[in-house]
Protein backbone atom coordinates (compact mmCIF):
# COMPACT_ATOMS: atom_id res chain seq x y z
CA UNK A 1 0.00 0.00 0.00
CA UNK A 2 1.44 3.37 -1.04
CA UNK A 3 1.63 6.40 1.23
CA UNK A 4 -0.96 9.05 0.39
CA UNK A 5 0.45 12.20 -1.18
CA UNK A 6 -0.15 15.66 0.30
CA UNK A 7 -1.36 18.02 -2.42
CA UNK A 8 -0.41 21.71 -2.57
CA UNK A 9 -3.74 23.01 -1.16
CA UNK A 10 -3.32 20.69 1.82
CA UNK A 11 0.27 21.87 2.26
CA UNK A 12 -1.02 25.44 2.39
CA UNK A 13 -3.48 24.38 5.10
CA UNK A 14 -0.59 22.80 6.98
CA UNK A 15 1.36 26.07 6.99
CA UNK A 16 -1.78 27.74 8.27
CA UNK A 17 -1.50 25.62 11.40
CA UNK A 18 1.54 27.73 12.39
CA UNK A 19 -0.79 30.68 12.97
CA UNK A 20 -2.15 29.08 16.15
CA UNK A 21 1.15 29.01 18.12
CA UNK A 22 2.08 32.41 16.65
CA UNK A 23 -1.15 33.94 18.01
CA UNK A 24 -0.67 32.27 21.41
CA UNK A 25 2.92 33.55 21.64
CA UNK A 26 1.77 37.04 20.67
CA UNK A 27 -0.95 36.97 23.36
CA UNK A 28 1.57 36.15 26.11
CA UNK A 29 3.87 38.96 24.96
CA UNK A 30 6.48 37.10 22.92
CA UNK A 31 7.16 38.88 19.63
CA UNK A 32 8.76 36.04 17.70
CA UNK A 33 6.95 36.34 14.39
CA UNK A 34 10.14 37.23 12.49
CA UNK A 35 12.14 34.34 14.01
CA UNK A 36 9.30 31.88 13.40
CA UNK A 37 8.81 33.03 9.81
CA UNK A 38 12.53 32.81 9.01
CA UNK A 39 12.81 29.36 10.62
CA UNK A 40 9.83 27.95 8.70
CA UNK A 41 11.05 29.48 5.44
CA UNK A 42 14.58 28.13 5.90
CA UNK A 43 13.29 24.70 6.86
CA UNK A 44 11.06 24.56 3.78
CA UNK A 45 13.74 25.73 1.32
CA UNK A 46 16.42 23.48 2.79
CA UNK A 47 14.19 20.40 2.78
CA UNK A 48 13.00 21.06 -0.78
CA UNK A 49 16.60 21.34 -1.98
CA UNK A 50 17.62 18.25 -0.03
CA UNK A 51 14.64 16.35 -1.44
CA UNK A 52 15.68 17.23 -4.99
CA UNK A 53 19.28 16.26 -4.30
CA UNK A 54 18.39 12.99 -2.55
CA UNK A 55 16.14 11.94 -5.42
CA UNK A 56 19.12 12.35 -7.77
CA UNK A 57 21.44 10.69 -5.24
CA UNK A 58 19.21 7.62 -4.92
CA UNK A 59 18.81 7.39 -8.69
CA UNK A 60 22.56 7.52 -9.43
CA UNK A 61 23.58 5.55 -6.31
CA UNK A 62 27.24 6.44 -6.84
CA UNK A 63 29.51 5.55 -3.89
CA UNK A 64 31.60 8.74 -4.33
CA UNK A 65 28.53 11.00 -4.34
CA UNK A 66 27.10 9.15 -1.34
CA UNK A 67 30.37 9.58 0.53
CA UNK A 68 30.57 13.25 -0.43
CA UNK A 69 27.06 13.88 0.95
CA UNK A 70 27.98 12.24 4.26
CA UNK A 71 31.17 14.33 4.40
CA UNK A 72 29.13 17.50 3.91
CA UNK A 73 26.75 16.44 6.70
CA UNK A 74 29.72 15.82 9.03
CA UNK A 75 31.28 19.23 8.31
CA UNK A 76 27.99 21.08 8.85
CA UNK A 77 27.40 19.12 12.09
CA UNK A 78 30.95 19.89 13.26
CA UNK A 79 30.53 23.64 12.86
CA UNK A 80 27.01 23.58 14.31
CA UNK A 81 28.16 21.71 17.43
CA UNK A 82 30.92 24.20 18.19
CA UNK A 83 28.73 27.24 17.51
CA UNK A 84 25.95 26.03 19.79
CA UNK A 85 28.41 24.90 22.47
CA UNK A 86 30.02 28.36 22.55
CA UNK A 87 33.48 27.18 21.44
CA UNK A 88 35.65 28.67 18.69
CA UNK A 89 35.79 26.50 15.58
CA UNK A 90 39.39 27.40 14.68
CA UNK A 91 40.58 25.61 17.83
CA UNK A 92 38.22 22.65 18.07
CA UNK A 93 37.01 21.96 14.50
CA UNK A 94 39.46 19.13 13.75
CA UNK A 95 39.02 17.43 17.13
CA UNK A 96 35.23 17.55 16.96
CA UNK A 97 35.17 16.41 13.33
CA UNK A 98 37.43 13.45 14.16
CA UNK A 99 35.22 12.45 17.10
CA UNK A 100 31.89 12.57 15.30
CA UNK A 101 33.22 11.16 12.01
CA UNK A 102 34.82 8.14 13.67
CA UNK A 103 31.73 7.31 15.75
CA UNK A 104 29.20 7.92 12.95
CA UNK A 105 31.13 5.99 10.30
CA UNK A 106 31.74 3.10 12.71
CA UNK A 107 28.08 2.84 13.80
CA UNK A 108 26.70 3.27 10.28
CA UNK A 109 29.13 0.74 8.79
CA UNK A 110 28.34 -1.75 11.57
CA UNK A 111 24.60 -1.36 11.01
CA UNK A 112 24.66 -1.46 7.20
CA UNK A 113 27.42 -4.00 6.51
CA UNK A 114 26.97 -6.46 9.40
CA UNK A 115 23.30 -6.11 10.32
CA UNK A 116 21.24 -5.03 7.29
CA UNK A 117 23.63 -6.45 4.65
CA UNK A 118 22.32 -4.82 1.43
CA UNK A 119 23.65 -5.95 -1.94
CA UNK A 120 25.90 -2.87 -2.09
CA UNK A 121 27.21 -1.50 1.20
CA UNK A 122 27.22 2.03 -0.27
CA UNK A 123 23.51 1.90 -1.21
CA UNK A 124 22.25 5.48 -0.77
CA UNK A 125 18.83 4.22 0.32
CA UNK A 126 20.42 2.88 3.50
CA UNK A 127 23.60 4.78 4.35
CA UNK A 128 22.35 8.33 3.74
CA UNK A 129 19.18 8.32 5.90
CA UNK A 130 20.68 6.06 8.57
CA UNK A 131 23.87 8.12 8.86
CA UNK A 132 21.73 11.27 8.95
CA UNK A 133 19.55 10.00 11.79
CA UNK A 134 22.54 8.86 13.83
CA UNK A 135 24.41 12.11 13.19
CA UNK A 136 21.43 14.29 14.09
CA UNK A 137 21.13 12.72 17.53
CA UNK A 138 24.89 12.61 17.99
CA UNK A 139 25.01 16.34 17.27
CA UNK A 140 22.62 17.12 20.12
CA UNK A 141 24.62 14.98 22.53
CA UNK A 142 27.91 16.64 21.66
CA UNK A 143 26.46 20.12 22.05
CA UNK A 144 25.24 19.22 25.54
CA UNK A 145 28.53 17.54 26.51
CA UNK A 146 30.79 20.40 25.42
CA UNK A 147 28.55 23.19 26.67
CA UNK A 148 27.96 21.50 30.04
CA UNK A 149 31.63 20.63 30.56
CA UNK A 150 33.12 24.04 29.80
CA UNK A 151 30.39 26.09 31.45
CA UNK A 152 30.69 23.99 34.64
CA UNK A 153 34.46 24.32 34.55
CA UNK A 154 34.30 28.10 34.23
CA UNK A 155 31.73 28.39 37.03
CA UNK A 156 33.79 26.17 39.33
CA UNK A 157 37.31 27.40 38.58
CA UNK A 158 38.16 27.59 42.29
CA UNK A 159 37.19 23.96 42.83
CA UNK A 160 39.24 22.93 39.79
CA UNK A 161 42.24 24.97 40.99
CA UNK A 162 41.97 23.41 44.45
CA UNK A 163 42.24 19.92 42.95
CA UNK A 164 45.38 21.00 41.08
CA UNK A 165 46.97 22.56 44.17
CA UNK A 166 46.34 19.33 46.08
CA UNK A 167 48.45 17.51 43.52
CA UNK A 168 45.82 16.26 41.08
CA UNK A 169 46.64 15.95 37.41
CA UNK A 170 44.58 17.85 34.82
CA UNK A 171 42.53 14.72 34.10
CA UNK A 172 41.92 14.02 37.78
CA UNK A 173 40.82 17.63 38.34
CA UNK A 174 38.36 17.72 35.43
CA UNK A 175 37.01 14.18 35.84
CA UNK A 176 33.94 15.16 37.96
CA UNK A 177 32.93 17.75 35.35
CA UNK A 178 33.70 15.26 32.57
CA UNK A 179 31.42 12.60 34.08
CA UNK A 180 28.57 15.07 34.62
CA UNK A 181 28.84 16.33 31.02
CA UNK A 182 28.78 12.82 29.54
CA UNK A 183 25.83 11.85 31.74
CA UNK A 184 23.89 14.95 30.65
CA UNK A 185 24.67 14.19 26.98
CA UNK A 186 23.45 10.59 26.96
CA UNK A 187 20.55 10.94 29.42
CA UNK A 188 18.04 12.08 26.74
CA UNK A 189 18.83 9.01 24.62
CA UNK A 190 18.57 6.68 27.61
CA UNK A 191 15.23 8.24 28.62
CA UNK A 192 13.98 8.00 25.03
CA UNK A 193 14.89 4.29 24.81
CA UNK A 194 13.25 3.57 28.17
CA UNK A 195 9.89 5.09 27.16
CA UNK A 196 9.87 4.35 23.43
CA UNK A 197 6.69 2.65 22.30
CA UNK A 198 4.86 3.59 25.52
CA UNK A 199 5.11 7.39 25.53
CA UNK A 200 5.86 7.96 21.84
CA UNK A 201 5.90 6.19 18.51
CA UNK A 202 9.35 6.90 17.03
CA UNK A 203 9.71 8.92 13.83
CA UNK A 204 11.62 6.28 11.86
CA UNK A 205 9.11 3.57 12.78
CA UNK A 206 6.18 5.83 11.90
CA UNK A 207 7.75 6.71 8.56
CA UNK A 208 8.29 3.08 7.64
CA UNK A 209 4.72 2.14 8.57
CA UNK A 210 3.37 5.05 6.52
CA UNK A 211 5.60 3.87 3.68
CA UNK A 212 3.90 0.46 3.72
CA UNK A 213 6.37 -1.62 5.77
CA UNK A 214 5.16 -4.29 8.14
CA UNK A 215 5.08 -3.06 11.78
CA UNK A 216 7.44 -5.83 12.90
CA UNK A 217 10.05 -4.81 10.29
CA UNK A 218 9.69 -1.18 11.39
CA UNK A 219 10.22 -2.26 15.01
CA UNK A 220 13.47 -4.06 14.14
CA UNK A 221 14.84 -1.07 12.25
CA UNK A 222 13.88 1.27 15.10
CA UNK A 223 15.69 -0.90 17.65
CA UNK A 224 18.74 -1.00 15.38
CA UNK A 225 18.87 2.75 14.88
CA UNK A 226 18.42 3.53 18.60
CA UNK A 227 21.25 1.20 19.57
CA UNK A 228 23.48 2.87 16.97
CA UNK A 229 22.44 6.35 18.15
CA UNK A 230 23.27 5.48 21.76
CA UNK A 231 26.61 3.93 20.79
CA UNK A 232 27.74 6.71 18.48
CA UNK A 233 26.65 9.50 20.85
CA UNK A 234 28.52 7.96 23.78
CA UNK A 235 31.68 7.31 21.76
CA UNK A 236 31.67 10.73 20.07
CA UNK A 237 31.09 12.67 23.30
CA UNK A 238 33.88 10.88 25.17
CA UNK A 239 36.38 11.23 22.31
CA UNK A 240 35.38 14.84 21.68
CA UNK A 241 35.85 15.92 25.30
CA UNK A 242 39.11 13.98 25.64
CA UNK A 243 40.54 15.57 22.49
CA UNK A 244 39.42 19.02 23.58
CA UNK A 245 41.38 18.80 26.83
CA UNK A 246 44.66 19.04 24.93
CA UNK A 247 43.43 22.19 23.15
CA UNK A 248 41.55 24.13 25.81
CA UNK A 249 44.26 24.30 28.50
CA UNK A 250 47.70 25.91 28.55
CA UNK A 251 50.93 24.36 29.85
CA UNK A 252 49.96 25.36 33.41
CA UNK A 253 46.57 23.54 33.20
CA UNK A 254 44.65 26.83 33.08
CA UNK A 255 41.63 27.07 30.79
CA UNK A 256 42.38 29.40 27.87
CA UNK A 257 39.97 32.33 27.60
CA UNK A 258 40.50 32.65 23.85
CA UNK A 259 38.93 29.26 23.03
CA UNK A 260 35.53 30.27 24.43
CA UNK A 261 33.08 32.47 22.54
CA UNK A 262 32.14 35.36 24.78
CA UNK A 263 28.32 35.86 25.07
Amino acid sequence: METLDIALPQMAMLYGLCLLPWILLWLIGLRLSRDIGISILRMSIQLILVGIYLKTLFMLNNPWLNGLWILVMLIVADLSILKRAGLKARYFALATFTAIASSILFSTAYLVILVIQPTHFYDARYIVPLAGMILGNCLQGNVIALERFYSALRKNENEYATFLMLGATRWEAVRPFFRDAIKAAINPTIASMATMGLVSLPGMMTGQILGGSEPWLAVKYQIAIMICIFTSTTIACIINLKFSLAIAFNAFDVLKDEVINKP
